[in-house]
């Protein structure tokens, strides 16, 4: 009897087989049969149900997708939403915020420097401004009548004129209270027992025209619309115009008329 050289062979050791195991290798096998429920006992004990998703769902008339059942979920996966940390803040929570302290300055102020040009200008304006308030306040306080002339002394006619000075124009105004031109020269008269008439036009013929340098103060003189009484050298005396009063001033009149009363 001969030896036989050809070695026996062993099966390679397998996995030991157990139902569960026979039901798990069944349910993969008809992951492929559209439509096709599978029931897999998973190691833990539990029972999973699984819809299998037919390779050819692309292809599907209707086009959509298989729903997805978000139930079915594995204990597994219910044991990590279960024990995962929940956060919860209480309603009177309040937030604070550090923010930064922000100032107002008031701006620097701006100053003006005058070239010396402008301030000399400033100067000059400011100088003529007090010249002309001098001028104007000297204006006014000279304004009433010029100085009483000389002739006045010892001429009984311009004494009593004199005396009127001031009173202040009112047409037709023949006493102390106010008068017009020829009101002022009847008032006087009267004061020393003269009558005159009352209007200028009529004391233009009341006495003798005498010629310029025949004139002695205290005659009358007359223009068209206007008497008064002349007061020696180039000088009148009269009550002007509204606005006016009884004032001593230059003859104005380039060839008034001289009448002498008496």
């Amino acid at each position: 009897m001969s030896d036989s050289i050809t070695k026996a062979r062993h099966r390679s050791a397998r996995r030991p087989s157990t139902p569960l195991t026979d039901l798990a290798h069944a349910a993969s096998e008809q992951m492929g049969t559209a439509g096709r429920r599978t029931a897999v006992v998973a190691s833990s004990g539990l029972m999973i149900t699984m819809m299998a998703i037919p390779s050819n769902a692309a292809t599907q008339a209707s086009g959509t997708l298989a729903s997805v059942d978000t139930a079915a979920l594995t204990a597994s996966a219910r044991a990590v939403l279960n024990t995962s940390p929940v956060v919860s803040a209480p309603a009177d929570l309040e937030f604070t915020v550090d923010a930064p302290v922000v100032k107002a300055e008031k701006p620097a102020p701006v100053v003006v420097v005058e070239t010396p040009v402008a301030a000399s200008r400033t100067a000059e304006r400011a100088e003529a401004a007090t010249t002309t308030s001098t001028d104007t306040a000297t204006a006014v306080s000279t304004a009433p009548a010029a100085a009483v002339p000389q002739s006045v002394s010892g001429n009984a006619v311009l004494e009593v004129a004199a005396r009127l000075v001031g009173t202040p124009y009112v047409s037709g105004g023949t006493t102390p209270a106010g008068f017009d031109c020829s009101g002022f020269t009847s008032y006087v008269y009267a004061q020393l027992g003269v009558s005159l008439p009352r209007t200028s036009s009529a004391q233009r013929y009341a006495g003798t025209v005498v010629s310029r340098a025949e004139a002695q103060p205290g005659d009358l003189m007359w223009s068209p619309g206007h008497i008064a009484i002349y007061a020696g050298g180039n000088q009148m005396i009269d009550s002007p115009r509204p606005g006016k009063t009884v004032q001593f001033r230059t003859i104005w009149q380039s060839n008034p008329v001289f009448i002498r009363i008496g």
